[in-house]
């Protein structure tokens, strides 16, 4: 390995724990990284970043069916939380461009207010092979952010899997529901609304439409039987047009957000992330076939839970090397 990224890395970790700006790149395309010979340094530095920095900034992810109005709503809240003083990291998921596999909307403006504001960070993101779901470097973007900003918005590209994917990221999962869409049963069929923390019906300004929505969601979320840890999820009307309902969603964030440290949830909730980042990491670089060789899942658990404050990261990589010796590679 060579000495000048080594210190490359100690030094972008010195940096981001300084809340530098200006590291955030740096660090990001380092991670992106992904020729063997640098993949154990990046890995290395969100290890030290999760150890040092995990549960400072509010993780916040936003789901909803597409054109559910999402990056509209998310660049009203980018700039709301701005009026209020607090720094912002975005990291937003799009499609894959089926010929290059980066970001299909990677170029667009997506939040007007990052143009020239050092508080803000937008990072767009590629789903690559995850169908609906969160790309493995999802996690290590999210990562770097909630090292330097206060709050760190992951938004997804639609309902689908990310539900499940951005559940295990963040710690505060809001359902954007457009209103007179018609989708909420399929939904509630489906079991996405037992996941999202928080609901909002936008598009406020449509009237009653939208109240017709927040009634219908609101009475599904009723016949739910899942176990929310205390938690009732309300259902809130909000409007990224006229700025309706925007104070009361960032409240409502909030207060989610000191439920889960009241409670204790929100340490359990990140092991849980951190293990199923761990489970989904190993069978998307090795497959069955190779995590079976060390006893499949059975045996990774194990690991798992001899390692409760261990980084994901780390683990991901150690457990890597086990495989990659168990297929003769010898963690070349």
């Amino acid at each position: 390995m060579s000495s000048g990224r080594a210190s490359l890395s100690v030094d972008l970790l010195q940096r981001l724990l300084s809340r530098e700006r200006a590291a955030v790149s740096e660090a990001l395309n380092l991670i992106d990284d992904r020729r063997p010979k640098w993949r154990r340094e990046s890995s290395a530095l969100l290890a030290a970043l999760e150890e040092a920095a995990d549960g400072d900034a509010r993780r916040v992810g936003l789901t909803g069916a597409p054109g559910a109005g999402k990056s509209t709503l998310l660049d009203a809240l980018v700039r709301r939380l701005r009026s209020r003083g607090e720094t912002v990291g975005v990291v937003a998921v799009d499609p894959s461009s089926q010929r290059t596999g980066g970001a299909l909307l990677g170029d667009r403006v997506r939040v007007r207010a990052t143009g020239g504001d050092p508080g803000v960070f937008f990072r767009s993101m590629a789903a690559r092979d995850r169908l609906g779901g969160l790309a493995e470097g999802t996690r290590a973007a999210a990562t770097v952010l909630s090292a330097v900003f206060d709050v760190v918005l992951v938004e997804t590209v639609g309902v689908g899997q990310s539900e499940g994917d951005v559940a295990h990221l963040v710690d505060t999962l809001v359902f954007v529901a457009q209103p007179g869409a018609g989708d909420l049963l399929q939904f509630m069929k489906a079991g996405v609304l037992e996941l999202p923390d928080l609901f909002a019906v936008n598009k406020a300004d449509l009237g009653p439409v939208a109240e017709r929505t927040r009634g219908e969601l609101t009475a599904g979320l009723g016949l739910g039987e899942g176990d929310r840890s205390g938690w009732q999820p309300p259902v809130l009307s909000v409007s990224a047009r006229d700025g309706t309902g925007l104070d009361a969603l960032l409240d409502a964030i909030s207060a989610h957000r000191a439920h889960l440290e009241a409670s204790g949830e929100l340490a359990a909730r990140r092991k849980r992330g951190r293990d199923a980042f761990v489970r989904e990491s190993l069978r998307a670089r090795y497959g069955s076939y190779g995590t079976e060789l060390i006893g499949g899942v059975a045996a990774i658990d194990e690991r798992l839970r001899h390692a409760p404050e261990a980084s994901g990261f780390a683990l991901a990589d150690a457990v890597g090397r086990e495989i990659e010796e168990a297929l003769g590679k010898g963690g070349r």
